[in-house]
């Protein structure tokens, strides 16, 4: 998965002029720190006239998993808070400093930061999403079937249902194995050259009765290794969860997955506030 930055950097300073609600009012809470031994902070979005708690969706980033910064979607949390959604967009530690576990430990982390505080700025404590694009789909996926990363935490897993916007790892195993795929060093400084930790850190592994609820967007020009990936995921999910959909976005390729969100019209708005309210 190549570099995410100019193209976002780019289309960011462009994204006002796409917005048809640019001038709705919200609070924006900028970089409130949830981890203060690493430093990591995280962006709240929120409408500004809340009467009731509003549904809470926390976004991780992609890029990876060795690149990418909350700044570069805010697009994303002004567009979902203009929509009545509050927002968090999270960062977390990047490789090479940490491998997949402290990064999905960050993310569990900025959950329950958004479990314990997020009230205060109009969310719904009860109704958590979390959604994550490339790399950060495969992070939420994890933190999402795994339990492990909350149990350390000593909270039970506050997620009620994953948002995969073109996620990639969703079987690191399968994928790490395969001569057919081309690899990159990042893959094996996040996942080790060991088989085992491969399929540790693949969501694909802890699919289960009990996990939250899924929605699987899937880029129609993504990468083979992205469709692969999200199709094996699907399948295997349904057994457990049958009404389970991935929707395909036609003629996208993978970065446009997530740029598309610039374009406040854009339906899959609508498709995961659709999700979300009926979880």
């Amino acid at each position: 998965m190549k570099n995410l930055l100019p193209c976002l950097f780019l289309l960011s300073c462009s994204s006002l002029l796409l917005s048809s609600c640019a001038f709705t009012p919200l609070t924006k809470s900028k970089d409130i720190t949830y981890n203060a031994a690493h430093k990591l902070q995280l962006d709240v979005y929120a409408p500004k006239k809340i009467t009731e708690l509003k549904d809470v969706f926390v976004f991780v980033h992609g890029g990876t998993w060795k690149s990418g910064r909350k700044d570069q979607y805010k697009f994303l949390g002004n567009r979902m808070a203009r929509k009545g959604v509050v927002t968090v967009i999270i960062d977390y530690r990047l490789s090479p400093s940490t491998d997949y576990k402290g990064m999905a430990t960050d993310v569990a982390t900025a959950l329950k930061w958004t479990k314990e505080n997020i009230s205060s700025y109009g969310g719904d404590s009860h109704k958590i999403f979390v959604s994550g694009h490339s790399a950060g789909g495969h992070l939420a996926a994890l933190v999402s079937a795994d339990n492990h990363y909350f149990d350390s935490l000593k909270i039970p897993n506050p997620i009620r249902g994953t948002i995969l916007i073109d996620a990639f790892g969703l079987d690191m195993h399968k994928f790490l194995s395969n001569d057919k795929y081309e690899k990159v060093k990042t893959y094996y400084s996040v996942f080790t050259h060991d088989p085992q930790i491969w399929k540790n850190g693949s969501p694909f592994f802890y699919l289960r009765d009990s996990i939250p609820p899924f929605l699987i967007y899937v880029g129609g020009k993504t990468y083979p290794s992205i469709k692969e990936g999200s199709n094996d995921f699907l399948k295997a999910l349904k057994k457990y969860q049958p009404e389970a959909k991935l929707i395909t976005v036609k003629h996208k390729k993978h970065v446009p997955m997530i740029t598309q969100f610039l374009y406040t019209g854009n339906k899959a708005y609508k498709e995961i506030i659709r999700f979300m309210s009926n979880q």
